[in-house]
């Protein structure tokens, strides 16, 4: 019973428990659209991908699910981005006004917070962060739809709140069935959900960094530099990349005027390490549209965020390591810091074992439908990732490629959580070491 208490199983489980609730409340008939119990597939594979903020669907948010359905998963996908530690831990702080021992470690493994000493300070500022965001957001979404698209208050009030919600939860989910495709050339509504999304997806580590030493960048920690670096690369990479290929594409850039071309192309660039929102047709980009996204995806956002994939710290590390081999240096280093063993170990698994799921998953589709490989690919980067970006095939997939989906999906949220805690929690020192031998690499 003891084991079952362990941190890193008590995150996944929590996550389980809640895709439990949430597929029970979406089958009852006051979240279905026609009054009836939704089946099974459907309420289960949205729970899934809201708790674990990915936005891929079966069937459309807007119409297939009354209001209160939509609640529900707006719910869902506010939970999985809080963290269900991070909420039990801050529940704690409220009732008790200290943290037991237990809590702490438990909630360290969701924040990836880096003491015992800063869990207190790192879940109130998730908490802070997370409204603040959230409900500023909501409110230029709401005074914008009701002005400018003539939205009644409510209606718009409520298209703005789940929206900045599921913006800065890296979530995905929208009520509109073309995503945010109908305000590809409004700034106003794209330009803030955007910072929701870097915001929510730069991950609270980094966010509470900056709260004490915004001014002093010399004495920023190795991980916020390493993410705000890489983000960036990441961010400029992908905008750059992406007007290049779709400048004159017809059915996504192309039409488009200057202005507009350069807004849509950076929304893309953001959503896709994990927001999962289109202002433009994903199943019209080009081929090598597509296969940038395969890259921005895996990647996801900064750790301990809402983002999923394996992370900017991740590769970063794993980058450190290969210009240090070229160089012949023995450590990496950046920034005057060296990158310890321990690190560059866990990146590595963390790396291969992502890939190796993503490989699997594209191997079982493929084998239940005739769809491309290339958009099975697209399908499976985004679930691992927890994106929610879909060339249009989800709906269409077999069940049991859908249930892969929810295994891809489940696994790239709470899995890499779980595995890099794992490895850091799981070090021991060996009484003995064995020689050393070099086998023959390449």
């Amino acid at each position: 019973m003891k084991s079952l208490l362990h941190p890193t199983r008590a995150v996944a489980l929590g996550f389980l428990f809640a895709i439990v609730v949430g597929t029970v409340l979406l089958m009852l008939p006051a979240s279905h659209a026609e009054g009836r119990s939704a089946p099974w597939l459907a309420a289960f594979f949205t729970a899934v991908s809201a708790v674990c903020v990915t936005g891929l669907v079966v069937v459309d948010t807007g119409t297939y699910w009354t209001t209160f359905g939509q609640s529900i998963i707006m719910i869902l996908f506010q939970v999985g981005g809080f963290g269900m530690m991070t909420a039990a831990t801050l529940l704690g702080l409220m009732v008790n006004r200290s943290l037991r021992l237990r809590t702490k470690l438990i909630t360290q493994v969701e924040t990836h917070s880096l003491g015992l000493g800063d869990v207190s300070s790192v879940a109130r500022l998730v908490l802070v962060v997370t409204l603040a965001s959230e409900l500023i957001i909501a409110a230029l979404l709401t005074l914008r739809l009701h002005l400018a698209y003539d939205l009644p208050w409510r209606e718009a009030a409520w298209s703005g709140l789940f929206h900045a919600v599921s913006a800065f939860n890296n979530a995905g989910f929208s009520i509109h069935p073309d995503s945010l495709m109908r305000y590809a050339t409004d700034a106003l509504i794209l330009l803030p959900v955007m910072t929701a999304i870097v915001v929510g997806g730069i991950g609270f580590p980094v966010l509470h960094d900056l709260r004490f030493k915004v001014r002093d960048p010399r004495h920023w920690s190795l991980h916020t530099k390493l993410t705000l670096f890489g983000t960036a690369a990441l961010l400029i990479t992908g905008f750059a990349a992406i007007l290049l290929f779709e400048w004159t594409n017809p059915k996504t850039l192309g039409a488009m005027p200057v202005l507009d071309k350069l807004l849509s192309a950076a929304f893309a660039s953001v959503s896709a390490r994990t927001a999962g929102f289109n202002s433009i047709d994903i199943g019209a980009l080009t081929h090598e549209s597509w296969a940038l996204h395969y890259f921005l995806m895996f990647i996801g956002g900064g750790s301990a965020g809402t983002a999923g994939g394996v992370k900017v710290g991740t590769v970063a590390i794993l980058g450190l390591l290969v210009i240090a081999e070229i160089r012949g240096h023995n450590d990496s280093e950046a920034f005057g810091r060296r990158v310890g063993p321990a690190a560059q170990r866990q990146a590595i698994t963390v790396l291969v074992l992502g890939s190796v799921m993503v490989v699997l998953g594209t191997l079982v589709i493929l084998r239940s439908t005739n769809f491309p490989t290339d958009q099975v690919i697209f399908e499976v980067i985004s679930a691992f990732g927890t994106v929610g970006l879909s060339t249009g095939i989800t709906a269409d997939l077999p069940a049991s490629g859908q249930v892969m989906l929810t295994l891809l999906m489940y696994f790239g949220r709470v899995g890499t959580i779980t595995l890099a805690a794992s490895l850091v929690l799981g070090e021991r020192r060996m009484p003995y070491r064995y020689p050393e031998e070099h086998p023959i690499v390449g």
